[in-house]
């Protein structure tokens, strides 16, 4: 494809969602709820809008898509697995929401510390956060990169287009914090939907409808059209990969700092309804992608070029292929500027604000917005590796981020539960997923977020048990919330 049209599709991106980011500001924020949470006032179809950009990537229309051109109909599977998941959210939103309204919490991180009653639980999970964070934002600007690289034979750096989402990422999440990501994501979400949804069928319709289109897969790759297919998804290379993706709305911070935004009970409905309803047509649409690019290009030495390599085809208009390359690329950018916003908020309000003695809101936001570009840089410099498979680098992200999700689920069901448990449950669950990433080790060809979150499991129970609870804070904590939910159940 013409540079020229890629370039023309940036500047138009560029300049509507400045135009939309400008938009948002309401006045200068000077608090961490205000940057951070936009003031708890977002309604339920902004909030649908941004969660589902936020969640659904570069992930999707490359990741996903790449997956299922790898290793076939498996990838559905994997993804539905994620839709359970989210049925997570319908259980702990309301929680978090409660207590997030209730105390005042800004991360989730501070919430854990709080309830467990030792700050240096907030430290220890806001750290591991940034750990595992960091490469799932690499992962993303990785994504920009060979789509941009794919449309134009190279004409376009995969560099120069992990630069340009970058400064992106920058300067949507300063303008005015999470207010203009929501609402560029808002933007980003509808174009996107709309335009990979109308290429898929003109895929399929320029491939002979989809009685043909399966029939040539049927011919052709009948492997993909199974499981295990080809050997890719053997039972525990699925099982590796869905166990992380299964908890990834409570273990992944910037999905769960978003349970705090709503305005109310019934925008947080309005949000959940709306993602499913979108995550659900974007996942087909994602499939379909992978198995479009399985017919046309059979011999791809990349998966994750399956869409780059679809758009640039001859069965996609010019202008559609640039509305979806734009689409999908201000997904990722989505993703990239709301994971900042998170990992400055985590850095600042529980890192900084819990070992620096008398920290004002204030301080705490300056040093935020001080640490947003810190953290873009190292996640430039991790995506220009280049490695594996972006599905792949995904699931190994949310596997470090799962060991977390025992102190979660204690901080709202167990009274039990202790600050000891829930950092050593961490640290060392941490740590055995590095020590396995890094070996590429798989004990029993099983993956580090299924082993991680044994051990911490197993962790966070018995340290808890030999250790003292805070019985007073556990007991006022999970009453409230049990006194609120009852309250609401009533007025509805």
């Amino acid at each position: 494809m013409d540079q020229g049209y890629i370039w023309l599709g940036f500047s138009i991106y560029i300049a509507l969602s400045l135009y939309v980011a400008y938009l948002s500001r309401s006045g200068k924020e000077n608090t961490m709820s205000g940057y951070f949470l936009g003031n708890r006032k977002m309604n339920g179809f902004v909030s649908a809008l941004s969660y589902s950009a936020t969640t659904y990537s570069a992930f999707m229309m490359v990741g996903l898509s790449g997956l299922t051109y790898r290793g076939g109909v498996g990838a559905l599977g994997f993804e539905m697995v994620y839709f359970m998941g989210v049925t997570l959210v319908a259980f702990f939103g309301p929680r978090f929401w409660i207590v997030g309204k209730k105390y005042g919490y800004v991360t989730p991180s501070e919430m854990l510390g709080d309830r467990y009653d030792h700050k240096m639980v907030a430290v220890v999970v806001a750290i591991s956060s940034c750990v595992f964070l960091i490469p799932y934002s690499a992962v993303q600007l990785a994504g920009v990169g060979y789509l941009v690289e794919g449309m134009t034979n190279g004409g376009i750096s995969f560099t120069t287009g992990v630069i340009i989402a970058t400064i992106l990422a920058i300067v949507f999440s300063f303008i005015a914090g999470i207010r203009s990501v929501m609402w560029t994501d808002s933007l980003q979400a509808l174009v996107m939907i709309v335009a990979s949804t109308l290429v898929v069928l003109l895929l399929i319709d320029g491939l002979g409808g989809f009685s043909e289109f399966f029939g040539h897969l049927e011919k052709n790759h009948p492997k993909s059209l199974t499981v295990p297919g080809n050997g890719f998804w053997s039972f525990t290379t699925f099982l590796s990969m869905t166990i992380p993706w299964l908890f990834f709305s409570l273990s992944n911070p910037q999905v769960s700092q978003r349970l705090y935004m709503p305005s109310s009970f019934k925008s947080l409905r309005g949000m959940l309804m709306g993602f499913l309803v979108f995550g659900f047509i974007y996942t087909i649409v994602s499939v379909l992608w992978g198995f479009s690019a399985l017919n046309l290009f059979p011999n791809l030495e990349n998966p994750d070029v399956a869409t780059p390599s679809l758009l640039a085809s001859d069965l996609v208009p010019t202008s559609l292929g640039i509305i979806v390359m734009v689409a999908i690329i201000a997904a990722a950018i989505s993703t990239i500027d709301s994971i900042l916003l998170t990992l400055a908020s985590l850095f600042a309000r529980d890192v900084y604000g819990n070992l620096k003695q008398n920290t004002t809101e204030a301080k705490q936001l300056q040093i935020g917005k001080w640490v947003m570009p810190v953290i873009a840089i190292l996640a430039f410099a991790f995506a220009e590796m280049q490695l594996d498979l972006i599905a792949v680098l995904s699931v190994a992200s949310s596997a470090g981020l799962t060991v977390s999700v025992p102190a979660i689920i204690g901080a709202f069901f167990w009274k039990r539960g202790t600050a000891a448990g829930a950092i050593s449950s961490v640290v060392i669950g941490g740590l055995l997923v590095l020590i396995l990433e890094f070996t590429t080790l798989k004990p029993f060809g099983i993956g580090s977020g299924v082993w991680g979150l044994i051990v911490s499991l197993i962790l966070f129970i018995c340290v808890s048990l030999m250790t003292k609870p805070p019985t007073q804070k556990a007991t006022e904590f999970m009453g409230y919330i049990q006194t609120e939910m009852k309250q609401s159940l009533y007025k509805k």
